[in-house]
C-alpha cells in the first residue's frame, strides 16, 4: 500500500473513557446499551439530482412519527426551492444557501446544527427530538460523515444516525454507471430507498437492487409513492446491519466495498495499531470503515466507525446484537482493494483464521 502520510485521529468525549484505558469505567467509559448514547440523533438524506429525497422527508413529517424533526436543508442554485416546499412541513427548517455541503459549507451544517440546538434550548425555535439533513443531489455525503467524527463539541449535542440514499427507478442505474458522486453516496449509505418504482419498468426494480447491492450490502427499502415505513428511516441500529453473506464489491474504477470477519478477539491496542497503519498509509481512501469488534476482557463488542483518517469515539456495548462473536469491519473505501487490508491485519497481530466476502 501507498499514500500520504495522514494520521489516525481518535475523537474523544468527556467521560468516555482514554483509548488504551480510563479511570471508574474501563478503557470505553461506561459500557452502553446502544451506541448512540443521549444526544439529538441526525438522519442525513442524500440521492442524486431528481432522486426524490424531498418527497421522502415531506412524507416522512406528515407521518406521526416524524413530528419533532428538524429540516436542513442544502441546496445547490440561487433559488431553495426545496426548502420552501419543507417549511410548511416542519416548524424548525433551515435553508443552507448556494452552495454544497461537502465543500464550502461544511462549517455552516457545524454552525447550523449549533444554532438550532440553542435556539431549543431557549425556546425561540418549538422543541424538536431529531434533525433531518436533506444534501444537495451533487454532494459528496464523506465531509458530512467526517463532521461529526472530528468535531468534538457537535458531537456532544447530536449523533448522526444514518445516511440514508435515495435512488430513483428509472434513472438510477444510469446514474450510477456515469456519475461517481451517484455511487459514492450509495456506497457511503447505511440505508438505501429505491424511489419512483410506480414509474419504472417491469424488471428496472430488482436490476437496480442488484446494482446497488453490488456498491453497498446495506438494506434496501421500495418507497411507494415517496412514502417508506418510518422506523426504517428513523429506528437506531444499535449495530451495523450489513449482510456479510454479499460480495458487495463494485470493481469499477473508484468505489470498493468488502467486509471482513476475524474469528479470534484482538487485543485492543493490536485493533488500533492496525488501524492507525491503514491510515498513515491510505488515509483518504477509507472513505468509511464500520463494525463490531470482538476485543479480549469486554462482554459486549466495541462499535467502531471511521472516516478517512477520522475516528468516531468507540463505544463498548453491554452485550452483542446477536449470537454471533466474531468481529465484523465493513470497508468502503476507494482504490483500496481487500488483499492489502487483510494483509496488514495478519501482519500486525495474529488474529486467527480471518474469513472474507
Amino acid at each position: 500500500m501507498s499514500g500520504g502520510s495522514t494520521r489516525l485521529k481518535w475523537t474523544s468525549e468527556p467521560g468516555a473513557g482514554a483509548l488504551f484505558g480510563g479511570e471508574g469505567g474501563g478503557r470505553f467509559g461506561r459500557r452502553q446499551r446502544r451506541a448512540r448514547g443521549a444526544r439529538l440523533p441526525v438522519i442525513a438524506v442524500t440521492g442524486f439530482l431528481g432522486s426524490g429525497k424531498t418527497t421522502l422527508i415531506r412524507a416522512l413529517l406528515a407521518t406521526p412519527e416524524g413530528a419533532g424533526t428538524a429540516v436542513v436543508v442544502n441546496e445547490y442554485g440561487e433559488i431553495g426551492i426545496d426548502d420552501a416546499l419543507l417549511r410548511s412541513s416542519s416548524d424548525a427548517t433551515v435553508l443552507l444557501g448556494n452552495g454544497c455541503l461537502c465543500c464550502n459549507l461544511r462549517t455552516d451544517l457545524e454552525e447550523t446544527l449549533r444554532g438550532l440546538f440553542a435556539d431549543r434550548a431557549r425556546g425561540a425555535v418549538p422543541s424538536f427530538a431529531r434533525v433531518v439533513i436533506e444534501t444537495s443531489g451533487l454532494a459528496d455525503p464523506g465531509p458530512v460523515l467526517q463532521t461529526f467524527a472530528a468535531d468534538r463539541g457537535l458531537a456532544r449535542e447530536f449523533h448522526l444516525q444514518a445516511l440514508v440514499a435515495v435512488v430513483d427507478t428509472p434513472t438510477g442505474l444510469g446514474n450510477l454507471e456515469a456519475m461517481p458522486q451517484a455511487r459514492k453516496q450509495v456506497a457511503l449509505a447505511d440505508r438505501i430507498v429505491l424511489s419512483k418504482t410506480d414509474l419504472a419498468a417491469a424488471g428496472a426494480i430488482q436490476r437496480l437492487r442488484e446494482r446497488v447491492l453490488a456498491t453497498c450490502s446495506a438494506p434496501v427499502e421500495i418507497a411507494r409513492q415517496g412514502v417508506v415505513d418510518p422506523a426504517f428511516l428513523l429506528g437506531e441500529l444499535s449495530a451495523p446491519r450489513h449482510r456479510f453473506d454479499l460480495g458487495g464489491a463494485d470493481h469499477r474504477p473508484g468505489i470498493d466495498s468488502f467486509s471482513l470477519i476475524f474469528e479470534r478477539p484482538f487485543s485492543w491496542p493490536a485493533f488500533t495499531q492496525a488501524m492507525a497503519a491503514l491510515a498513515g498509509l491510505r488515509g483518504p481512501d477509507l472513505l468509511r470503515v464500520k463494525g463490531l469488534v470482538a476485543v479480549e476482557g469486554c462482554p459486549g463488542p466495541v462499535v467502531v466507525h471511521f472516516v478517512q483518517h477520522v475516528a468516531h469515539p468507540p463505544v463498548e456495548l453491554e452485550e452483542w446484537p446477536d449470537a454471533d462473536r466474531r468481529t465484523r469491519l465493513v470497508f468502503v473505501t476507494s482504490g483500496l482493494a481487500r488483499a492489502p487490508v487483510e494483509q496488514l491485519f495478519a501482519s500486525i497481530s495474529a488474529v486467527g483464521t480471518t474469513v472474507s466476502n
